[in-house]
């Protein structure tokens, strides 16, 4: 990726400075949100799918707990090449393909009829959504140094609570109206409406995105030579942890995939699990579960907001990281704990929500901090590899061990501990290298 390194001498202004990210915020971010919001609603939505495709084809819980959990396996496969690919070709035409792709499959997940198809489909979707995280991830450390990275990569992964917001009760109504249209049930049209988005953006990144600083004609030149020589002095300081290979043997990326496999085990056990565990608190309407699922993940949003300002205020990255993971898993445990009782179940998925999300959200501001250039495009795809094996293995899990004990709870109980888990490895992590 070319970057603009001329040396220039910056002056004090720090309103300068504050303007142009701004200007680079409002232009990147809001675009980028959206594109996140359709990946992470085709991503999910066979959360809601379930109430409805479970019954009209004959699905057992470890069935659907496979298919929703096989998705990872091709994301995580494809995950790393994705982007090295993505780091070499530029952003916009590659970022493109992720979402036009997805966008067909998750389509096509529609016309699925048995487990063979609905494991291929899944297995298909995540193959082709892979890098579409590390390579937005990464495309924002050419943008923002990290000193300001927290709050806009809180501002892009909003997107996950706010593809609830809006996608839980879309989905609710689109079950509760669309079921028998033109011969196709709700859970059918609910994959074939929400894929439209992801052929829009996917289309609009193609016109709107620019690969690089430099590439830029929104920036005047002054204005690209001061965000350029911030990042490549940014660069500079990172330890010489640049090339492909550091990505693979520096333990400390190690450190950080097993921790985000912790603390995304709980983001997916409530993404997939939430609208079921509504149900299974005497809720039957889709609608009603939709609007429902809404509520943890408005407190989420203000929740990874507020936090992840307050991290890049204080410079302080790992606590803001690791009280919302043990936040999480005390949600976790109350939602275990609350034995049919709808609103208990929904502070038990508030808390649990809030906590994933910031914690997530927090998380992705650490392997930029030591890594760059071909290590960091590597590093954090293996990082998000790593954690995202969680999305296998909580969903098969739970699924299977609802199957086995007819309940939630004890696998509830399992990823909150995960969780903490999650927590105290991120406190590994030396202050000091991360701390920016």
């Amino acid at each position: 990726m070319s970057q603009i390194t001329t040396p220039i001498r910056l002056g004090s202004d720090i309103s300068a400075q504050d303007a142009v990210f701004r200007k680079i915020a409002l232009r990147l971010v809001p675009f980028l949100f959206l594109c996140y919001l359709a990946a992470y609603l085709d991503r999910v939505n066979v959360g809601f799918a379930k109430l409805q495709m479970q019954k009209e084809l004959g699905f057992s819980e470890t069935v659907y707990g496979f298919g929703a959990g096989i998705f990872f396996l091709g994301y995580v496969l494809f995950e790393v090449p994705s982007n090295i690919i993505l780091h070499k070709v530029g952003a916009r035409l590659w970022l493109a393909r992720v979402m036009l792709t997805w966008a067909i499959i998750s389509a096509a997940t529609a016309f699925v009829s048995t487990p063979t198809a609905f494991y291929t489909m899944r297995f298909l979707l995540g193959v082709a959504e892979a890098g579409f995280i590390p390579g937005v991830l990464l495309y924002l450390t050419y943008w923002f140094p990290a000193s300001r990275r927290g709050r806009i990569t809180a501002l892009f992964l909003t997107a996950i609570p706010m593809a609830s917001i809006f996608g839980g009760p879309l989905s609710g109504w689109v079950l509760s109206v669309a079921s028998g249209a033109y011969g196709f049930s709700g859970w059918q049209w609910l994959f074939l409406i929400e894929a439209i988005p992801s052929i829009f953006f996917g289309a609009a990144i193609l016109f709107y995105l620019d690969n690089s600083v430099e590439d830029a004609k929104w920036l005047d030149p002054s204005e690209k030579r001061t965000v350029a020589t911030i990042i490549a002095g940014e660069q500079e300081e990172k330890e010489g942890l640049s090339e492909l290979r550091h990505a693979f043997t520096t333990g400390r990326v190690w450190l950080l995939g097993a921790a985000y496999f912790c603390i995304a085990s709980g983001i997916y056990i409530v993404s997939f699990w939430i609208p079921t565990i509504i149900k299974q608190t005497g809720v039957s309407d889709p609608l009603t579960i939709g609007l429902l699922t809404a509520i943890p993940y408005l407190v989420a949003v203000a929740s990874m907001i507020t936090v992840c300002a307050h991290a890049d205020r204080a410079k302080e990255r790992r606590w803001h990281t690791a009280i919302p993971a043990v936040i999480c898993a005390l949600g976790l445990a109350i939602t275990a704990a609350s034995t049919g009782n709808t609103l208990l179940a929904l502070i038990g998925l508030t808390l649990a929500a809030a906590g994933a999300s910031t914690s997530q959200a927090s998380f992705w501001t650490l392997p930029a901090s030591f890594l760059g250039g071909a290590a960091a495009a590597a590093g954090i795809a293996l990082v998000n590899s790593l954690g995202n094996m969680a999305g296998f293995a909580s969903t098969y899990v739970v699924g299977w061990m609802a199957d086995l004990t007819h309940s939630n709870v004890a696998s509830l109980y399992l990823f909150g501990g995960l969780v903490a888990l999650g927590a105290i490895l991120v406190l590994m992590i030396p202050a000091s290298l991360v701390n920016k």
